[in-house]
């Protein structure tokens, strides 16, 4: 009954809080196995598993049913790590950045180089990412490297649990900028005036442009392009993926993403969309296993 949400609300939020700081007081790597494993043998009974198996076969046709199989139970491990993981973002940190600690984010000398040459320039870039890996680490490396940034999120209904997780991400994230109607404005200004803005990019918008993904026909949201053409900032696709061992991490800033533009040399949106989302695609080749294909991408 509606007379009882506020107090539904309210101790679903302190479960979840009570939740998180209980994990945050226990081994992250071992805990995140015993996560992983649980995940495994609970996914499957979910309907997004079909959901996923679904999306794979279509996506990846060359696979066979126990090579798809085999990426969603990877698929369940990587929820069931990264529940554990969000608890514990403070104890990770960047190779040869600040406070050195055992859950060490490494990199190849390429993206190291990148970091720099987008420091040296003076510039403010919009990084995105996509929900693969572990993906509230690129919210924390572009911190660790020193950048004022700011990160779009979507808050939680439950005000508790928004202020959980609020309190966790601000000193690790910089900015968090809710999902809005204003963020774009918010986020425009945002790089105007110097600050680096992350967002993913990888789920279904309905009010989005048209892309091409996986040769099938999807929605995307254009708003790193959109704030592209407004602010003429690059755009930089950020991951961390998970390394064999599933508990350490190996982070890639790519190149500048190139953008199309039309006849008025403005930026192209749904065409750059378009470029951003093949990057997105990409990764996604490369690690399938670590992709969250159990939403409705394709409708």
């Amino acid at each position: 009954m509606p007379q009882f949400k506020p107090l539904l609300d309210a101790t679903v939020g302190a479960l979840a809080v009570g939740l998180i700081r209980t994990v945050q007081r226990l081994d992250r790597k071992r805990t995140a196995d015993i996560a992983g494993a649980v995940m495994r043998k609970l996914g499957p009974l979910r309907k997004e598993h079909r959901i996923g198996r679904d999306n794979i076969r279509a996506a990846l046709p060359e696979k066979s049913d126990a090579e798809i199989e085999a990426i969603l139970d990877s698929v369940w491990d990587n929820l069931g790590r990264l529940g554990v993981e969000f608890a514990h973002l403070d104890e990770f940190c960047l190779q040869g950045f600040g406070t050195q600690t055992a859950d060490v984010i490494t990199y190849a000398p390429e993206t190291l180089a990148r970091y720099r040459q987008i420091a040296n320039s003076g510039r403010a870039v919009i990084f995105f990412a996509a929900h693969l890996g572990n993906w509230e680490l690129p919210g924390i490396v572009a911190k660790f490297v020193g950048f004022d940034t700011a990160v779009l999120y979507r808050r939680p209904n439950n005000v508790a649990v928004a202020e959980a997780i609020a309190k966790l991400r601000a000193p690790l994230m910089g900015r968090l900028v809710p999902t809005t109607l204003d963020a774009p404005i918010k986020l425009a200004r945002l790089l105007q005036s110097g600050v680096h803005v992350g967002l993913l990019v990888d789920q279904h918008y309905t009010r989005g442009v048209e892309v091409t993904f996986f040769g099938r026909k999807c929605l995307a949201n254009p708003l790193a392009a959109l704030l592209a053409r407004q602010t003429e900032c690059a755009i930089h696709g950020i991951r961390a993926i998970r390394l064999p061992d599933r508990n350490s991490f190996w982070g890639e800033l790519t190149e500048a993403v190139p953008v199309a533009r039309d006849a008025e040399g403005r930026i192209d949106v749904a065409a750059t969309t378009q470029a951003i989302t093949s990057v997105v695609e990409a990764w996604i080749r490369e690690t399938p296993d670590q992709w969250l294909w159990l939403h409705r991408r394709w409708r």
